[in-house]
């Protein structure tokens, strides 16, 4: 598969701004970027084991050179995941969550990697798939393993891409199957799509906003706010999706600054540049500085994947098929 245009393929996996999903301990965390997928690793031998030495010699390490990385990596994200207390070692309410999480984001590095890999080789009999990070990340995961069942020859490439890239790559014929979100960016496409999720939708807002003091908050209440949008560069559709839904409640938003992906609306909230509203899954990315707030009445978006209409694809039809049946078990609320 060729490269797009100014980038290089595949993208690295962002480790936690992009891919751990929706998880109440990452709501507190703190993480600079200095974390290395090896903390992972180590946290998980300890947390399966629940002891250090029986960690260190499966991983054969010195056992303080062990109990040294775990502590890093706790200082790292601001979140106590072990408690060493009684001569024992147990997993704390967050570490349980960070445990599940850290496996599935080890999981899809690897399953990054392969995909790199198989590119490099040329190897054809692919299925390439395009994914916004965070969104869906539930329900991405949960198909790989029913299509492996049912094409196990098939090579699966997955590519975190905006929802333009995706779109230009669907035109391109550089994958085949993009999770592109919001049904308007397909606007000007020749492809066809399919609602697969109903994201519900919160306010974000600053730590010191008085709105910030709410339990919940009616959304034409923010008709005096000003708004982040969505970059139309990256993610075609959001701003004019806003613009709809603040209409339909009475009032025009006042769109002050355009952000290119979710940690930068995240970090412009946090600046008092605005408010803006997300998916509910991107509560797990660090927020330091913002409160997220349930609406009144609840928002929902629609969430879409798309395909080119003269793919014929028998790999590809079987797996929009799954993720339409699976999306009905897992349908985002």
């Amino acid at each position: 598969m060729s490269e797009l245009p100014g980038r290089s393929w595949p993208r690295k996996m962002r480790i936690f701004s992009d891919n751990i999903r929706d998880s109440y301990w990452l709501s507190h965390a703190r993480c600079s970027g200095e974390m290395e997928l090896r903390h992972l690793r180590y946290f998980i031998a300890v947390a399966e084991a629940l002891s250090f030495t029986k960690a260190a010699e499966k991983l054969r390490l010195a056992q303080p050179s062990l109990t040294r990385q775990v502590r890093n990596l706790e200082d790292e994200i601001g979140v106590k995941l072990l408690d060493r207390s009684n001569n024992r070692v147990a997993l704390t309410e967050a570490g349980s969550l960070f445990l599940f999480d850290s496996k599935k984001l080890l999981a899809m590095c690897a399953e990054s990697i392969a995909a790199a890999q198989r590119m490099n080789r040329g190897e054809s009999s692919a299925l390439n798939i395009g994914y916004i990070a965070n969104i869906h990340y539930g329900l991405l995961p949960a198909t790989l393993g029913a299509f492996r069942k049912l094409h196990p020859g098939v090579a699966l490439n997955l590519f975190d891409m905006t929802s333009a890239e995706q779109l230009l790559a669907l035109d391109g014929r550089k994958i085949d199957l993009g999770f592109v979100g919001l049904r308007p960016a397909l606007s000007g496409h020749d492809l066809l799509s399919e609602c697969v999720a109903h994201d519900t939708m919160l306010v974000a807002l600053p730590t010191k906003h008085p709105f910030a003091k709410k339990r919940e908050v009616i959304l034409a209440e923010l008709a005096t706010q000003f708004f982040i949008a969505g970059s139309a560069q990256t993610h075609p559709g959001s701003r004019e999706w806003l613009i709809e839904t603040c209409q339909g409640v009475g009032f025009s938003p006042r769109i002050l600054q355009a952000a290119d992906n979710a940690p930068a609306a995240i970090q412009f909230v946090a600046d008092g540049l605005g408010v803006v509203l997300l998916p509910k899954q991107i509560t797990g990315l660090p927020h330091e500085g913002v409160v997220f707030r349930p609406l009144v009445p609840a928002l929902l978006r629609e969430s879409t994947i798309a395909w080119r209409d003269d793919n014929p694809s028998k790999p590809l039809q079987d797996h929009i098929r799954i993720v339409k049946e699976l999306s009905r078990g897992t349908d985002v609320r």
